[in-house]
């Protein structure tokens, strides 16, 4: 599911999810956070902003990880990990900033060729990246693999 178009605003860590087990805030986090408890695998992907993840990705892992708290750590035991894209630097920053929610959260994170990283500035620029893709491929084949074998 793309970000591309949706409202989510950041975490005000307001706290009152461990109350009421909601998220006060309107916008498109909920319909997104109930797709994320539904599935069996989560990837979290970004391109690189100003050295960092996306201001969405954070706002949803920020309050994606609130939520799941007050909800029992609803994300325990799911398999998932971080894509990231980047021009030139900054993907060695963002990688672990997506990749903390996982391992915090308790879920399954397998392993690929490397670190699961691609290079790109224009639109399919990445493409062309042909280890980045080689290693996207093969992190998407074990989350698949893992699902299957939990699910036996």
């Amino acid at each position: 599911m793309s970000l591309a178009g949706k409202k989510i605003g950041p975490c005000d860590a307001c706290l009152s999810c461990k109350k009421t087990g909601e998220c006060h805030i309107e916008d498109d986090f909920q319909t997104i956070f109930d797709k994320m408890v539904k599935a069996d695998g989560i990837i979290l992907s970004s391109p690189v902003y100003c050295g960092s993840a996306t201001p969405q990705i954070k706002a949803i892992i920020d309050r994606a990880g609130y939520l799941s708290g007050a909800k029992g750590r609803v994300f325990e035991n799911k398999v998932g990990g971080p894509l990231v894209v980047g021009r030139r630097a900054g993907q060695n920053f963002t990688y672990p900033q997506l990749l903390f929610i996982f391992l915090h959260q308790g879920m399954i994170v397998p392993g690929s060729t490397y670190w699961n990283i691609a290079f790109g500035r224009e639109k399919g620029e990445v493409d062309q990246d042909e280890e980045g893709l080689k290693t996207a491929r093969k992190f998407a084949e074990k989350m698949i693999w893992i699902i299957t074998k939990i699910k036996e």
